[in-house]
């Protein structure tokens, strides 16, 4: 965003709620960062300076503040319409990508340069992307000590930290404290004998109803469930398996349960939530773009907090796409809940909940099995162990790591991937907000206009080019309209799998 110097004092004078998350206010006098809503007494003007990310205000020298705990504000993607190999970044470090690698292996992986990326990365979140994973440890760790009663060793594996030292230094360093000092109120912590929570938070509106209906109409048995306003599901980093519980809380934040065994995976869980349940989102921004269409306004009205709906797994969701060729999305989850049954390993006993017993097939379990043995037409089971062997040669396949339009090519050249199911992968695992499955009959059904006369996909995508970059948000809009609840068609013709 525009750090004009005048508009961005203006917001922190008047705590004005709109900002948090879109920039960072950095106070020389204290050497300390904010949030726009901090409850502090507002520095005046020569003191302060702005920041487009909290990355860009520590690489500066300057740290968290201990009242507004920049750790818990909003994690607004606004830069995402102009550049997505940012985003694609973003995606990566948030699972991991700089913990091994350089910044010139990130680049590689994203097909850029490593000069660009940076380039990139100054121009919209003005931070390196070494500052970028290093603001996102420390901020998590700090969100951990506050929060929960991990043992400092464990704050220091769950945030990213090679190693206690590294960690204990790096606090010292920015706090002028051991990162024990920083931990209050131990008596209302947050962790009991099996189970982590924390809370993420998002820019509202909200719809969670939405939101709840999509997961729940598509929640696979046995592996996930959604009920009592809340979403769960067994989970599988690495050798190890647990569960998640997702639920709404007070002042837009979501409370996020983890039982999982293994803490160093806890910043990929919940950049994996995040996901899910597309925490980055601007909700302001999107709708007012999309609302310049005369027939999308009503309609971004009517649900201005509609989010794209991510996916956990990209496997996962691949599955489910085939599957759901040429059928409804009931069919679809009935067929997976016996996939998931008959080959899905196991939870182990102690994380099993009610509803929830199996974890997801692995690629390499269904590469294994004879088409023959799949309750599906011929070609379509072919296409299932054919994808399955594709991901388990290279699991990299269906991460983030192209332009939109090489995206969808690479997951066309795969084993039954059409354009439909190409479009539908990137929108929900590979998080492209452009992504557009412009075939849906969903989609074709909600644009039939007053005579009845329901277009063409070309003539749809013509139609969407307005709507770019947010094409997948426009879906979800007329897949909620076009079905009252949000229901996505999901039943086109993908020829290509035959």
């Amino acid at each position: 965003m525009d750090m004009d110097r005048t508009a961005c004092y203006r917001a922190i004078s008047t705590r004005d709620a709109r900002f948090d998350g879109r920039l960072f206010v950095g106070v020389k006098t204290t050497g300390v960062y904010c949030r726009p809503i901090c409850p502090a007494r507002t520095p005046k003007f020569e003191n302060v300076v702005f920041f487009a990310s909290a990355a860009a205000a520590q690489e500066a020298g300057f740290r968290p503040c201990l009242r507004c705990r920049p750790e818990v504000s909003p994690e607004l993607a606004f830069w995402r319409g102009t550049s997505n190999t940012v985003s694609r970044a973003l995606a990566l470090i948030e699972t991991g990508g700089l913990d091994d690698d350089d910044v010139e292996s990130l680049a590689n992986r994203l097909g850029v340069g490593a000069r660009q990326l940076r380039r990139l990365f100054r121009r919209h979140l003005g931070a390196s992307p070494i500052a970028v994973a290093q603001t996102r440890r420390v901020l998590l760790a700090k969100q951990l000590i506050h929060e929960t009663s991990l043992p400092m060793a464990e704050v220091a594996l769950a945030s990213g930290f090679g190693s206690i030292r590294r960690f204990n230094e790096t606090f010292l360093q920015m706090f002028g404290r051991a990162p024990a000092t920083l931990r209050r109120h131990r008596d209302k912590a947050k962790r009991d004998a099996d189970a982590l929570s924390v809370r993420l938070a998002y820019r509202p509106p909200y719809d969670w109803d939405a939101m709840l209906s999509f997961l729940e109409r598509r929640a696979i048995p046995g592996v996930e469930q959604v009920a009592g306003g809340s979403y769960r599901r067994t989970i599988a980093i690495g050798a190890h398996a647990g569960t998640i519980r997702v639920a709404p809380a007070d002042k837009n934040r979501v409370d996020v349960t983890i039982r999982f065994p293994d803490m160093s995976a806890l910043a990929q869980i919940i950049a994996r939530v995040r996901r899910v349940f597309d925490l980055a989102a601007d909700p302001d921004m999107i709708g007012a773009h999309l609302a310049a269409d005369p027939a999308l306004a009503p309609l971004v009205a009517a649900r201005p907090g509609l989010r794209v709906p991510g996916a956990w797994d990209g496997f996962e969701l691949a599955m489910r796409a085939i599957f759901g060729q040429q059928i409804t999305v009931a069919a679809a989850t009935r067929s997976l809940g016996k996939l998931v049954g008959l080959h899905g390993a196991p939870l182990p006993l102690s994380m099993r909940e009610e509803g929830l017993s199996h974890l997801f097939p692995s690629p390499v379990r269904i590469a294994r099995l004879d088409p023959a043995d799949l309750a599906m037409p011929g070609a379509r089971a072919r296409a299932v162990t054919s994808l399955a062997q594709a991901v388990s040669d290279d699991p990299s396949i269906l991460s983030p790591s192209a332009s939109l339009e090489e995206a969808v090519a690479k997951l066309r050249s795969l084993p039954g991937i059409g354009e439909w199911t190409a479009q539908y992968i990137a929108m929900r695992e590979l998080r492209e907000p452009d992504a557009f499955p412009a075939a849906d009959i969903g989609l074709l059904r909600a644009m039939t206009d007053k005579d009845g006369r329901r277009p063409s996909s070309a003539q749809l995508l013509a139609r969407a080019e307005s709507w770019r970059p947010w094409r997948a948000y426009a879906a979800l809009h007329l897949w909620a309209a076009g079905s009252g609840p949000l229901l996505a068609a999901e039943t086109t013709d993908e020829r290509e799998a035959a």
